[in-house]
Order: structure tokens, then sequence, then C-alpha cells
């Protein structure tokens, strides 16, 4: 038999490993360690949207819904994206995905052709580098910087721009920097793009989670970009319904139907016991969004004036759940402190790296974790940068 290396896909093989997951396998062997670098919330989900599953099962709704989700789970995210974001949709443009990162995979693999260029503001998520790669197309990092606020500019936008250019990601609220984009900066973006035929994948997983009383504005709300966008969301971290894989798309019609068939074959349908339990959410949980980002909003506050009490100069973010703080700082890479960190201070952090090459210099630290969680890994922190 030849050797594996020949015989399995290249374009696999060539992908780097999660820079978050190593950092995972490394604390599988240390104890004492307060890890922050999950981006899962602490919070158990909500009762109610349990219940609604349990009663699922109870009444044997186990069975094969249709391929795109549920009818009536469908209208609820119609109903849901209205109210919450002033989007309009009928649910022939809805399917429900496993997760948002299946939502991702399919609106890369429906839009895009070999060779196709997908820009990709950075850092962001780990997972469009590798999806746009096994997609067949060639992505194009944009660096967003600090002295932005991390935020996507036009004119850095204008630069990436080619004729081979298909596909905008905008990953906002953004994983791992906290950035936003308000209406009048998306305006700006929308109108580079009007005169093209670029398509945009609005990744819009932490939409419920901004803050200092801003509110999420989707790109596709805009004049001219709903026809144009593929809009993913999901019920991960709204709902702290992370394990219940629930996710979706949605998207003009003739879009969504190229998408469809690539779910079928690859998925068949989403589970049914899920699709019951995020039904109730979408009916009932906007108290439950409400309470939990007034949580994270307190921790956030005390996390970003802890780190830089420690002299941890640190972006405020304002969306998702993390800090972005520059530990360059303190004159190593940031895998290294990072490192250090972990194995002299047993604090887990993520490195910048991990999401993007542009990240050197900083850190990700989640503050999906309660305030005693987050007050003791800053006394530890504390004690292991005295020693630097």
């Amino acid at each position: 038999m030849k050797d594996y290396s020949e015989l399995l896909s290249k374009k696999a093989q060539e992908l780097k490993p999660s820079g978050i997951r190593k950092f995972f396998d490394m604390l599988d062997s240390m104890t004492d360690v307060v890890a922050l670098t999950v981006g899962q919330p602490d919070f158990v989900t909500p009762w109610h949207i349990r219940e609604a599953g349990i009663t699922s099962l109870e009444q044997g709704k186990t069975y094969y819904t249709s391929n795109a989700g549920l009818i009536e789970m469908r209208k609820e995210i119609c109903s849901y994206l209205s109210r919450r974001f002033d989007l309009t949709y009928n649910e022939n443009e809805i399917i429900v995905t496993v997760g948002g990162s299946e939502a991702i995979d399919i609106a890369l693999r429906a839009i895009l052709n070999d060779g196709d260029e997908v820009i990709i503001p950075t850092p962001c998520f780990v997972c469009y580098d590798p999806l746009v790669k096994m997609a067949g197309g060639v992505p194009v990092p944009v660096v967003t910087e600090e002295k932005d606020n991390f935020k996507l500019t036009p004119e850095k936008l204008k630069q990436a721009i080619t004729e081979k250019t298909k596909l905008l990601v905008m990953p906002f609220p953004n994983n791992p920097t906290g950035a936003i984009m308000t209406k009048n900066e998306l305006e700006e973006i929308a109108e580079v793009l009007r005169d093209t035929d670029i398509m945009v994948l609005s990744d819009e997983i932490y939409a419920e989670m901004t803050y200092g009383g801003k509110k999420h504005v989707s790109i596709a709300s805009l004049p001219g970009m709903r026809e144009r966008t593929v809009v993913v969301n999901g019920f991960s971290k709204a709902y702290a319904m992370t394990g219940w894989r629930m996710g979706y798309t949605a998207a003009p019609q003739p879009i969504t139907k190229q998408m469809l068939k690539l779910h079928q074959f690859a998925i068949m349908s989403s589970p049914t016991t899920s699709q019951f339990a995020a039904i109730e959410a979408l009916k009932n949980g906007d108290s439950d969004i409400e309470y939990m980002v007034e949580e994270y909003d307190m921790r956030r506050r005390y996390l970003v004036d802890g780190l830089r009490e420690l002299g941890i100069p640190c972006f405020e973010p304002e969306g998702a759940f993390y800090v972005f703080p520059n530990v360059g700082v303190f004159g190593m890479p940031s895998e290294e402190f990072c490192e250090r960190l972990l194995y002299e201070g047993k604090v887990a952090i993520v490195p910048g790296t991990a999401f993007g090459e542009c990240g050197e210099g900083f850190a990700r630290i989640s503050y999906a974790y309660s305030l005693a969680h987050i007050k003791e890994a800053l006394e530890r922190i504390a004690a292991f940068v005295k020693t630097l």
C-alpha cells in the first residue's frame, strides 16, 4: 500500500490544525489551570428551551424533518430576523443547519468556483480560511488594525478587490477582537460593493451580543445588499445552546436552492429534537438573551479594567464575548507569552496568531465564564506579569 500522504487529499493535508486546539490539547495534561479559552457560554440552556426538547422526545418526535428544516422553525426564524434585525425573508429562503459552521461551509461551496478570491478581514475566527480552500477558493486576508478599532475600512476593501474577487466575508461582531460595524460604517462598505458582482457572507453568530447601547446592524438590511448576501446565524451563543448544534442560513432563493442541495447530500436534515428546542428559543427567548448579555457586559468591563490595571493595553470590545489585549508589551511573541502564562501562571488564553498572522502581539481572552473564574484568572495573571 502506498504512503498515506500520496493517497489522501492534498487540500486536507495542506490545512494547518487550529491554533486554538493546540492550547486545548496542552490543557489535557495539566491540573489547577484557570482556562479563559473557550467561546462557550457558562450558562445552561434556559429550562423552557430544554423542556421543549424533552417534550418532543416524550411525544416521539424522533423522525427526519424536511431537508431545510421544520416549516414552523423556518417561519420562526423569519419572524425573529424581522423583529430583531429588520431583515425580511420567507421560509423558502431559510436552511436550518448543524451549527453556524455548516452554514458557512455550504455557503462557500455553493458560491465559489476554483480560483475565486475571498476577502477575509483578519484577525478572525479560524474556519474561514480552511473552508475557502476546501471549496477551491483563494483566501485574501485584509488586516484590520487596532487604530481603526479592528473594523474593515472601505479603503482597505478597495485595495483588496481584483477581477477574481467573488466574495467578502463580514465576521462582525468579531471573534477574537470584539469589534463591531455600525450602520454608517457598513454603508461605506456597501457603497464599494454596489457596482460590482461581489457577494457577501455575513457571519452574525454574535449579533445579539453588543454593548454600550449599540445594536447589531446586518449588512443585508441596507439598500441593494440583501440580494448579494448570505446571512449566517445560530443558537449557540445567544441562547447558550452550543451542544444542540443549531444554525441557519438566510439568503435569496437562487442561492438557497444551491446550498440546500449540498445540505441534503451531506447532512440530510438537522437534529429534530434541537429544532423543537430552537423553536421555543425563538418564540420565548428574548428575555434570556437580555439577561445573559447584561451578565456578559458586566464581565467585559471587569476584565478590561482588570487588564489595564495590570499595565496590559486592551481594546474595549463592543461585541461578542472576547477581549484582545496587547501582550506584545512584554517583549515576546504572543505564543511564547501564552505558553509561559499557562505553565508558569496556570492561566490558559489563546495567542492572537491562532486567528491570523496579524494577531501577533495580541491574545484572545474569553469572558464567557463566571465573574469568580475571571477574578481568579486576573489574580494569577497579575502574579505572573510581576515575574517578567
